[in-house]
C-alpha cells in the first residue's frame, strides 16, 4: 500500500492539528511544536512493506516531543530509522544528544521520551520497524539511540540505497515480494548496526561485548536444535555457565527466555511467509520448539494472537495489500 498525505489542501488555521494526525498515523503520537504554525507545509509519502514501513516526509522547521503519556498504554514498541537528506537534525534520548547530519542515520525508540528537531526545511528518509523485529537479531538494539551511523558507506550505504530504490520500484511488486523487501531492509539496517566499531563497547566492555556477539551467532545458528541450552552455549562459546548469566543479567532477561524469544520471532515469520506451507506444528518443530500447546501458548503471550490467528490476520493483510 502507498499513501501521500499533504497540507497543500488544508486551510492554514488547520494545519497544526491536520500535521499532529498525520504524524500519529505514519508514526505514532508526538507533540509538535512549529516554529511559523500560520506558513507551515509539510507532505508524507509512505510505502508498506510487511511488518515495515518507508516514509519521505519533507516539511518547515519543526520539532517533535515524544512524552509518556503517549506510550503508557501502548503495547508494542518501535523504532524509527531517520536518514536526513537536506538538513542537519537534532536527537536526544535517555540523556544523550546526536546532531545527525546527511551521509548519517540515527534510530528513535518509541517506548521512551525523546525530542527530534530541525531548524530548517527538512527531506527525511524514515523506516518504522516493530522492536521484536530487530531484537530477534540484534541485542538489545535500545543501546544504539544515542549513536548516528554512516548512511554512505558499507552495510549503512546498502542500507540507505535499498530505501531510495523502493518508490520507484514499489507498483512492481506484489505483497509477497514487499514482504521480502522489508525483511532485507531489516537485515541490512541490522549489518550496519553490526559493522560499526562501536556496536562491540556500546553499553559494555569490549570483551564482554565481544562475548555476547559470539554467543548472539551461536544461538542464531543453531535455534533449531531443541537441545540448545545454557549448558551447550557456554561449552561452545569457552565460558562458564555463570558468567553466561551474568552477561544477560543486564538485559532484564534470562538467557532461556532470550532463546525463546528467537524462537518464536523465527516462527512468527514463518507464519507470516505465504511461501511457505508448513504446518503450525512444522514449523514450531522446526525452529526448536518440542512441544506445539507449549508453543502456542507462549506465541499467544509474546504477540497477543495464536499462531493460526496470526497467520490468517497476516494473510488477510498481504491480500489487503496486493
Amino acid at each position: 500500500m502507498k499513501r501521500r498525505i499533504s497540507t497543500n489542501d488544508v486551510r492554514l488555521n488547520e494545519r497544526s492539528r491536520h500535521w499532529h494526525e498525520t504524524i500519529a498515523k505514519a508514526y505514532f503520537p508526538l507533540d509538535l511544536t512549529f516554529r511559523e504554525p500560520d506558513r507551515f507545509s509539510g507532505e508524507i509519502t509512505d510505502w508498506h512493506l510487511g511488518g515495515v514501513s518507508l516514509s519521505r516526509l519533507t516539511s518547515e522547521a519543526l520539532r517533535y516531543r515524544r512524552l509518556p503519556h503517549h506510550f503508557r498504554q501502548e503495547r508494542d514498541e518501535h523504532f524509527l530509522v531517520t536518514v536526513p537528506a537536506r538538513t542537519e537534525i537534532f536527537f536526544s534520548q535517555c540523556g544523550k544528544d546526536v546532531h545527525c547530519a546527511p551521509g548519517s542515520f540515527i534510530l528513535e525508540r518509541s517506548h521512551e521520551p525523546y525530542e527530534f528537531s530541525h531548524d530548517e526545511a527538512a527531506d527525511l528518509w524514515v523506516m518504522k520497524v516493530e522492536a521484536k523485529a530487530l531484537s530477534g537479531r540484534i541485542r538489545g538494539p535500545d543501546r544504539f539511540c544515542s549513536l548516528q551511523f554512516d548512511a554512505g558507506n558499507g552495510a549503512g550505504g546498502f542500507f540507505t540505497d535499498m530505501l531510495h530504490l523502493i518508490p520507484d520500484r514499489f507498483d512492481e511488486m506484489n505483497a509477497e515480494m514487499r514482504q521480502m523487501i522489508g525483511q532485507q531492509l531489516i537485515d541490512l539496517l541490522v549489518l550496519a548496526l553490526r559493522a560499526d566499531e562501536r556496536t562491540l563497547t556500546s553499553g559494555s566492555s569490549t570483551m564482554r561485548a565481544a562475548h555476547l556477539v559470539r554467543i548472539e551467532s551461536f544461538v542464531r545458528n543453531n535455534l533449531r536444535n531443541p537441545a540448545l541450552d545454557p549448558d551447550m552455549i557456554a561449552r561452545h562459546c569457552g565460558i562458564s555457565i555463570r558468567y553466561l548469566h551474568e552477561l544477560f543479567r543486564d538485559t532484564n532477561q534470562t538467557v532461556g527466555a532470550w532463546i525463546r524469544d528467537q524462537r518464536l520471532d523465527a516462527c512468527r515469520a514463518n507464519l507470516a511467509d505465504r511461501s511457505i506451507t508448513q504446518s503450525v506444528g512444522e514449523i514450531a518443530y522446526h525452529w526448536g520448539f518440542g512441544d506445539q500447546a507449549q508453543f502456542s501458548r507462549a506465541f499467544k503471550a509474546h504477540f497477543g494472537m495464536s499462531p493460526k490467528d496470526y497467520r490468517d490476520e497476516a494473510r488477510r493483510k498481504a491480500r489487503l495489500d496486493a
